[in-house]
């Protein structure tokens, strides 16, 4: 165990970081949600091993009283990887000398339900089923790409793409909240193959929460000959073909199932729906509606629960629990302080020594036509954006999630020192980039804000 809330059960019964737990009430767990379970009932039995003594501990608290005790990861046996051979798969895109786990490709429904991942489903089982149904690991995301079985197939280069999507079936007639993503390949799956798979989807899985569509992202390092960018027409046809088809399942089914993502918007130089359209943003981890929702939480200072990204990208591969299955630390050195009117926005890495000096804002360049109109309606004069371009990974990677630590130095080495640099916390894993950069390595001082729209505003109106 990593960390053990002060004043919890976990606590009292006299359990200590450091300590492993062998077993619970006999059973062995295999991951952070069989641990919640186990540990759910109002005594817990612990078989310990602390240094090289065993024990055994019988915790007492209330029943659905958290533990108290914070696992070291979210999987304790091995991940499910994947066995797909997808040509657009950004693992596959990945440069030498990266992180070892990075490269890790999993295709675990585990990881789906704990991070949001997405799974093909091609590893699915009926066991996984059973336990998915039983223990309600709900909502699941899906990769769904085509519904054409042969297309499919050829999409992930694996024979069991064809018949997989008999699981998604299985998984929605038993109640299980899923969300489809389609990751659109020009040339590929677009024009009538897209057209085809949503048709099949409105026939086979009506009960689908919503379905994500987002645009090929391909670097630099890419080998795949068949994968490219889209061009600006491309990406008008799929911004037309998603409207056109949000409107057939709105008539059908009451809501419009189908989003394109906002990059999808700015490729094809489209303004961004109205954000009524979005319904509750219930997508907005894959892209989909953050422009719109930072712009709501910039301009109403009355929304007190932000919806920005829950972690970055990658972030299943540093081991720690999902939000939901972490016990509080104290002491932290991510603790949040107060900016502003007061309310916590930023987290302390480092911060610039001046008072009132110009802002700058570091984003993606896919971010910064977005961040562009905010910034204007501050009212600061002395407030700029700095997009950095991702040389790293190159390609059409512009998402402000991609953005590495090698990147964010050499722009901040030609800017002046003395300014406040505000760098979104999406391209930060535990103060990491994901080139193994850390915030202290780069040459000007940062402060690391949520990556939402009020932590922005309120950022913008310090003078700290």
């Amino acid at each position: 165990m990593v960390a053990i809330e002060p004043d919890s059960p976990a606590a009292r019964a006299g359990l200590q970081p450091g300590d492993e737990i062998l077993a619970i009430a006999g059973e062995v767990p295999r991951d952070v949600i069989r641990w919640q379970i186990l540990t759910d009932d109002a005594e817990v039995e612990l078989a310990v091993q602390r240094d090289d003594r065993r024990f055994d501990i019988v915790v007492s608290k209330h029943a659905g009283e958290p533990l108290g005790a914070e696992v070291h990861a979210a999987l304790f046996d091995k991940v499910q990887t994947c066995d797909n051979h997808c040509e657009f798969c950004f693992i596959h895109q990945l440069p030498k000398g990266m992180r070892r786990s990075l490269y890790l490709k999993d295709d675990d429904y585990r990881l789906s339900f704990l991070y949001g991942n997405f799974t093909t489903l091609t590893r699915f089982t009926e066991l996984d089923l059973e336990r998915v149904i039983t223990e309600r690991l709900s909502p699941i995301n899906v990769s769904i790409h085509a519904t054409n079985p042969d297309i499919r197939a050829d999409i992930l280069k694996n024979r069991r793409g064809a018949v997989s999507l008999r699981w998604l079936r299985a998984l929605l007639d038993h109640g299980i909240e899923v969300h489809g993503q389609i990751v659109v390949c020009p040339g590929v799956n677009d024009a009538d193959v897209l057209d085809d798979t949503l048709a099949g989807v409105l026939e086979r899985f009506p009960e689908l929460a919503s379905v994500a569509v987002v645009p090929l992202g391909i670097s630099k390092f890419s080998t795949q000959e068949r994968m490219r960018e889209h061009t600006l027409n491309e990406a008008q046809r799929v911004v037309d073909l998603i409207e056109q088809w949000q409107q057939i399942f709105l008539d059908c089914l009451g809501r419009r199932m189908v989003y394109a993502a906002d990059e999808y918007y700015l490729m094809a130089q489209r303004p961004f729906p109205a954000a009524e359209t979005y319904g509750g943003f219930e997508m907005h981890e894959d892209g989909i509606g953050m422009a719109r929702t930072l712009e709501l939480e910039f301009h109403d200072d009355s929304i007190t629960e932000p919806t920005g990204p829950r972690a970055g990208f990658f972030a299943w591969v540093d081991g720690a629990p999902a939000d939901g299955y972490r016990a509080p630390r104290q002491g932290s050195p991510a603790e949040v302080v107060s900016v502003g009117d007061g309310a916590p926005a930023l987290t302390p890495v480092s911060l610039s020594p001046r008072k009132n000096a110009p802002v700058a804002i570091l984003t993606g360049t896919l971010g910064a036509p977005v961040i562009a109109p905010l910034v204007d309606a501050s009212g600061r004069n002395d407030a700029r954006i700095i997009p950095v371009p991702n040389d790293y990974f190159g390609g059409n990677i512009g998402v402000t999630g991609l953005m590495v630590g090698e990147d964010v130095a050499r722009v901040l080495e030609g800017e002046p020192e003395g300014h406040r640099y505000l760098l979104p916390d999406v391209c930060l894993s535990r103060g990491v980039f994901l080139d193994g950069m850390s915030v202290s390595d780069l040459p000007r001082p940062v402060e690391v804000i949520s990556t939402d729209g009020a932590a922005l505003r309120l950022a913008l109106e310090s003078t700290a």
